[in-house]
């Protein structure tokens, strides 16, 4: 009750002023210990990527951009947290308005564009982490830098957050940054995950830790190639993969008021297409690669489709801006009744 009062408020201003309000408003609940009673985390333990995980819902990427508000995120339940996109330097991303809620379609779109502080903010917050749960950190690249230079981006963050995270996120699937999906083909890919590698082994060696890699891949993919980036994942000994990103697609959302505005959808109108794609992903990996399923989840049913679908993890984000924190609960929830069957 108190969450749909608070959304029909919320939902009166733009959807990021809406989004401050509701982190800050979180951060205090979180401080007075009311979002932990509110939201009891819910255990169905799952390991895999070599961490152990308290259940399997997790927050994806995007909401807690720059670390600001992980202690507050963790106190909701969820089973893990990502945070980022995080760059190498603080920029501001595209103009504004560039958020856009399609109630109808219980769907946002979103031309953020990377919007950051920068990775030495980031790593003044993680070090102030209090959250004891697993903590995944999504990296990307600058716009103003080049796509052959793209590497230099992700090792600098990789370098700045290794002793911080538990797993490292690969962002080349945003739609918001022009050229950047272009890292997911070919010989791009091959020369970025190659650098990667080999600096998480030099990393692993100064650290006594080898962090899992994960890659997060669009769903605007062509069956060949998901096989040609499922080879290269292997033969990088990637750890997961976080399938999928928002979509340039508008499946679901035409005619409707902001169903035309240029950026990623997410939410509902995905959940399909999210799910081929996870899929076929599971199809084309080896078994021992992990798969994240994301995009769509707005009931717990979503998530437990996609554990059937072959991931071992779920995240969300889009579908707690309907439907709030009680969504985590619902996933576990249905996640624990299709296992059980």
């Amino acid at each position: 009750m108190l969450f749909w009062l608070a959304q029909r408020a919320l939902f009166v201003a733009d959807p990021e002023t809406a989004q401050y309000v509701a982190l800050e408003g979180l951060k205090l609940s979180a401080a007075t210990g009311a979002a932990r009673l509110l939201c009891p985390l819910r255990s169905l333990p799952v390991d895999c990527m070599g961490l152990h995980f308290n259940n399997p819902v997790g927050l994806a990427a995007g909401l807690d951009k720059d670390g600001d508000y992980i202690d507050a995120l963790g106190s909701l339940g969820f089973g893990f947290i990502e945070i980022g996109s995080v760059l190498p330097r603080p920029q501001p991303g595209n103009p504004k308005p560039r958020v856009f809620r399609l109630p109808q379609a219980r769907a946002v779109i979103n031309r953020l564009g990377f919007n950051s502080k920068g990775v030495d903010h980031t790593v003044r917050r993680l070090e102030r982490r209090r959250y004891q749960g697993v903590l995944g950190v999504n990296i990307g690249k600058n716009r103003d830098t080049p796509i052959e230079s793209a590497a230099d981006d992700y090792r600098l963050c990789m370098r700045k957050v290794y002793p911080f995270a538990d797993y490292i996120t690969v962002n080349i699937s945003s739609p918001n940054t022009e050229g950047l999906r272009s890292l997911q083909y070919g010989a791009h890919l091959d020369t970025l995950l190659a650098d990667l590698a080999a600096e998480r082994a030099r990393l692993t060696d100064e650290h006594a830790r080898c962090l899992p890699l994960v890659v997060k891949v669009a769903p605007d993919l062509g069956t060949k190639d998901i096989e040609t980036m499922a080879e290269s994942f292997a033969r990088h000994r990637i750890d997961g993969v976080i399938a999928t990103n928002t979509t340039i697609a508008r499946d679901g959302v035409e005619g409707l008021r902001h169903g035309d505005e240029q950026g990623g959808l997410s939410g509902a109108p995905l959940r399909t297409r999210a799910d081929e794609i996870l899929r076929l992903f599971r199809a084309a990996l080896p078994d021992e690669i992990t798969l994240i399923g994301l995009g769509g989840i707005t009931r717990g049913e979503d998530a437990a489709d996609k554990i059937a679908a072959g991931a071992s993890l779920v995240q969300f984000y889009t579908g707690m801006i309907y439907q709030g924190p009680e969504l985590i609960a619902d996933c576990v929830e249905a996640i624990d009744r299709m296992e059980a069957r």
